[in-house]
């Protein structure tokens, strides 16, 4: 490694540093500060979108436990084994976490325009590993908060698994 490429990794890793802590500091205490409130709002404009989403995004829409209110959250869509799943970046008390689970697992998840019931399955820790890494590959933009990367060994995983709730996605009917 030469001199010049040594400084300029070290700047490079320390950007990294740098852009994992402010966006930590945007889910201080596990909620969204009012800039990132906004730039959520803009993901979901985006995200339900037909033509502007990106690949692995969507719109999860669900019952607020207290309001009633249905509330709307961009998240990434993993897929793995033929099913999709959400993943808590923020852990168990994330507002839509809890809503899901208030609402017995019932919402609507909105991709490329189209909304579709959906039911959520609470996948228990021990199953979520694999789903995290695939996860973290997908939306590099929770890694921050997971701690990882997607190359971490499967152990890791293993081991940040309770910490974040995993969903798996069945189509509900409509009624």
């Amino acid at each position: 490694m030469t001199e010049r490429s040594a400084v300029t990794g070290g700047i490079g890793r320390a950007a990294a540093r740098g852009a994992a802590a402010f966006k930590r500091a945007m889910y201080r205490g596990g909620r969204p500060n009012a800039l990132m409130r906004l730039m959520n709002r803009l993901d979901v404009l985006m995200y339900g979108a037909r033509r502007l989403s990106p690949r692995h995004a969507a719109v999860l829409k669900v019952a607020g436990r207290r309001s009633g209110n249905i509330t709307s959250v961009p998240v990434a869509v993993t897929h793995y084994r033929g099913s999709g799943f959400l993943v808590s970046m923020l852990g168990p008390d994330a507002s839509w976490v809890r809503n899901v689970q208030a609402a017995g697992g019932k919402a609507t998840l909105r991709r490329q325009g189209r909304d579709s019931p959906i039911m959520l399955e609470e996948i228990p820790a021990k199953h979520r590993a694999e789903i995290l890494r695939r996860y973290l590959a997908a939306a590099p933009g929770a890694r921050p908060h997971l701690g990882l990367g997607p190359a971490a060994p499967l152990p890791e995983f293993h081991r940040i698994a309770p910490r974040h709730p995993v969903f798996r996605i069945h189509e509900r009917p409509v009624h």
